[in-house]
């Protein structure tokens, strides 16, 4: 009896999972922005071409997340992740920044090609913060490890205000100080009556370099 009332329940799980009910739980999308800026800082030249394949259950995302400009300075980045958010709007995750062109299975101090970075965010209503700390030493990406960065936003009703201030690679010096200051918005532009198409914009100022920059980039 015991046998066929579990054999009966791994029956139900089992086709209670149908490809509709899987298919749901992936995500993938493209963003085109004019620039790479990442943390105030400049990657490559020309355009970037930014695909997300991420997956979601419950409460855990699985993803990757990529970069490429359009010029021969390609910047190319591959971006594994891992996050879990909890429903008081927190947020913890693992970050693993790999560029191509290096050897990927190297995770030597002296020419490893992976940074891995402990990520903690945190929103309550209009406001969001978070803290992001890399945990290893990584010399093929010039990553010495302790490296920190922190992030404050908070959105008004048509802008977004952001500061951010980090260390080690976020800076030229390496000293701690704010890198990442500027205002954000978005807007849809409707194409037909079912479709529309979101579109940001940014402008950014870099204290430590004395860099601004614009940048505007559409979803897809």
């Amino acid at each position: 009896m015991k046998k066929n009332l579990l054999f009966t329940t791994c029956l139900i799980l089992l086709t209670s999972i149908t490809p509709n009910a899987i298919a749901q739980e992936w995500n993938v999308g493209l963003d085109i922005n004019s620039s790479y800026i990442w943390r105030g800082s400049k990657f490559g030249t020309g355009p970037a071409f930014q695909p997300t394949i991420e997956y979601n259950v419950s409460g855990f995302t699985v993803g990757a997340w990529g970069s490429v400009n359009t010029s021969t300075d390609e910047a190319a980045e591959v971006d594994l992740y891992l996050n879990y958010g909890f429903d008081f709007g927190l947020t913890v995750g693992l970050t693993d920044y790999y560029y191509p062109g290096t050897e990927f299975f190297d995770f030597s101090t002296e020419t490893g090609s992976h940074a891995f970075e402990l990520n903690i965010g945190y929103q309550i209503a209009a406001l969001s913060l978070s803290a992001n700390y890399f945990i290893n030493e990584a010399g093929g990406v010039g990553n010495a490890g302790g490296d920190m960065y922190f992030e404050a936003k908070y959105s008004f009703k048509h802008i977004d205000v952001f500061a951010g201030a980090g260390d080690g690679l976020h800076t030229t010096n390496g000293e701690f100080c704010f890198v990442n200051l500027g205002i954000g918005t978005s807007k849809e532009i409707k194409l037909t009556d079912t479709f529309s198409l979101p579109l940001n914009g940014s402008l950014i100022l870099n204290p430590a370099t004395e860099q601004m920059y614009i940048v505007v980039g559409i979803s897809l």
